[in-house]
């Protein structure tokens, strides 16, 4: 079987998903009357954002010099809260398409596929997409696609995956250029790189072939989790699920397993026929949630089914975490680590989607090294979790290596900007025509805070920019209580800046004071940081009229009834406690956006 496993890999928004159905298009993988865009999106919320999410694998048939190939193609996100994904599928494959758009030549994200891919020792074949557009500069760009790879400018080839012009070439030079795959063992040996959970099937599991068959009602056995199963069925994936005789080496297919506890499968395992002893394949590193945030219902009847959807979810996306946690305004709901910011938004839309979940999501945090005074060393994923003041030796907090690509004209504000943001920056030089590259590291904190969004406001939309986790640094950071009626609020609790915390504690306060209803006793409100109070508002009394009832002019009455009033305020303000509903904490989260 003349085989051909390949990725296509690019920034976001750069025609991977169009050129992928084109490519359907012209195999005859789906039927004309079937065809629409982005086939390999399945999920609604893909479509809707044209972006995809989750990697997609398909297979199609293709007649190329009177032979017949099988390309196994896996369609992967662009995004960097997904390289995750994307990792996983160049473990798969033999060679990857690098997909850049014409219009907007190379960006930061090019820059991190690129490296995974030479990492995973694959073949790149270099294209330049969307030439039909009318703001394509498709000679400067494959230039500069051609420098980066250091490779001649005719290798770079040029594509529409609008029009299809250029598809059938790139396909040719698939076949041409990459490797079949090559036998690793010979006794079936199947790398899992995802898997799907069905309520009827079981665990479906979507494996690469590395040596060997795998066929229905063979015995099998998951190498790491030693758990063993009968395959109820093998396929392939055309685009749908697609039953087949069996799985040989090199093909991506997928096996339904049956086994109906989610936590037994994981992607990197390995699955082997149980009478053979076949040494288990590396497998993935376990990606580490970058951001952090809490999830509640907004209803806590709906405690159980946010659970039960969290654990739906991760059986698709294994970087997805999430533990059980309790608040006072806000009962039960859990503490989830992401990827990133998109991963958290993707992940919140999906569990109001697809499980018609009303949530409240607190503002995402990160992660903080906290050194106590009795020598504790104490890893802290929320702002309330944070030890007193007086008892912290040293905080450190994750840092981040970016780098950023922007039009010459932008450098000054770009550069600004990185200040802004407390990075430390270094080499910055020309990297093709007018636009510069700088490499810079700042606080994970700092590039959650709207950097990204800053960046393309900034540069017109032109900034692009990845990042890579460096590791731990000492940071100088406090943690900013909210204290509304001389009680402590946690929901409310950040960290932010020693530098900076006079003007968030400003802002916060400010902004509680806008949305909190007033009572019947005044109300302060305050932000306190350092063991002291730095920011401070009153709200007045909310004024009820104790002698509306009153007939005529009795003066005396009226003070009678207006000084009971006032000493019983003075009682509800001495023993007074503001219920804070979730409502206000809604509005909080709104403002804060």
């Amino acid at each position: 079987m003349n085989i051909r496993n390949f990725s296509i890999i690019a920034h976001i928004d750069h025609g991977k998903s169009t050129l992928a159905d084109r490519m359907l298009e012209i195999t005859k993988t789906v039927p004309e009357r079937k065809m629409k865009e982005q086939v390999l999106d399945s999920m609604e919320l893909e479509r809707e954002r044209g972006i995809t999410i989750k990697m997609q694998p398909v297979r199609m048939n293709y007649s190329y010099k009177g032979s017949q190939y099988v390309l196994n193609l896996i369609d992967t996100p662009g995004h960097i809260d997904f390289y995750y994904e994307v990792s996983r599928s160049l473990k798969a494959v033999e060679g990857a398409i690098l997909l850049v758009d014409a219009t907007q030549g190379v960006q930061a994200q090019t820059l991190t596929t690129l490296a995974m891919a030479r990492e995973a020792g694959l073949i790149i074949i270099p294209a330049v997409s969307k030439i039909d557009s009318p703001n394509a500069r498709t000679a400067e760009i494959k230039a500069e696609v051609a420098k980066l790879l250091e490779c001649p400018i005719e290798s770079v080839l040029e594509c529409s995956g609008k029009t299809g012009e250029g598809v059938t070439g790139l396909l040719a030079e698939v076949i041409e250029k990459i490797p079949a795959p090559r036998s690793e063992q010979d006794g079936a040996q199947a790398l899992i790189f995802d898997f799907q959970y069905d309520s009827h099937r079981g665990v479906i599991v979507y494996v690469r072939m590395f040596g060997g068959t795998i066929a229905r009602n063979h015995s099998l056995v998951f190498k790491q989790a030693h758990r063993k199963f009968i395959a109820l069925e093998v396929g392939i994936f055309a685009p749908d699920e697609k039953e087949s005789e069996n799985l040989s080496s090199g093909e991506i297919g997928y096996i339904v397993t049956g086994i109906k506890e989610p936590g037994i499968a994981s992607v990197g395992d390995t699955i082997a026929l149980e009478k053979d002893r076949i040494p288990a394949l590396p497998g993935y590193m376990t990606p580490k949630p970058v951001v952090w945030a809490s999830i509640y219902p907004e209803s806590q009847d709906e405690f159980d089914l946010l659970r039960q959807a969290l654990g739906r979810l991760r059986l698709s996306d294994s970087s997805l975490g999430f533990e059980e946690e309790a608040s006072g305004i806000l009962g039960r709901g859990f503490r989830c680590g992401f990827l990133g910011m998109l991963h958290l938004e993707i992940i919140t839309e999906r569990l109001k989607r697809e499980f018609q979940l009303d949530l409240i999501v607190t503002l995402p945090s990160i992660n903080y090294e906290v050194t106590t005074k009795r020598g504790e060393v104490k890893m802290i994923f929320t702002p309330s979790q944070f030890p007193e003041f007086g008892e912290i030796i040293k905080i450190r907090e994750p840092w981040v290596n970016i780098k950023l690509i922007a039009p010459a004209e932008y450098l000054g504000p770009v550069m600004q900007l990185l200040y802004d943001h407390e990075a430390e920056v270094g080499d910055s030089d020309v990297f093709t025509g007018e636009r510069y590259r700088v490499a810079a590291k700042m606080p994970l904190r700092e590039l959650m805070r709207n950097f990204f969004d800053r960046l393309k406001s900034i540069s017109s939309g032109y900034g692009s920019l990845s990042y890579v986790i460096e590791g731990m640094r000492d940071a100088d950071v406090v943690r900013l209580d909210i204290i509304v009626a001389d009680e402590l609020v946690p929901a409310f609790s950040r960290v932010v800046s020693r530098k900076k915390v006079e003007i968030e504690a400003e802002k916060a306060v400010e902004r509680l004071y806008n949305v909190l209803p007033r009572q019947l006793f005044v109300t302060k409100i305050q932000g306190q940081a350092l063991g002291r109070i730095i920011s401070s508002r009153t709200l007045s009394a909310l004024r009820k009229d104790v002698t509306g009832y009153l007939y005529g002019g009795d003066i005396t009455r009226k003070m009678k009834l207006l000084e009971k009033q006032k000493r019983g305020k003075k009682k509800m303000k001495a023993r007074g406690k503001v219920e804070i509903d979730h409502e206000v904490f809604l509005k909080m989260m709104r403002n804060e956006d």
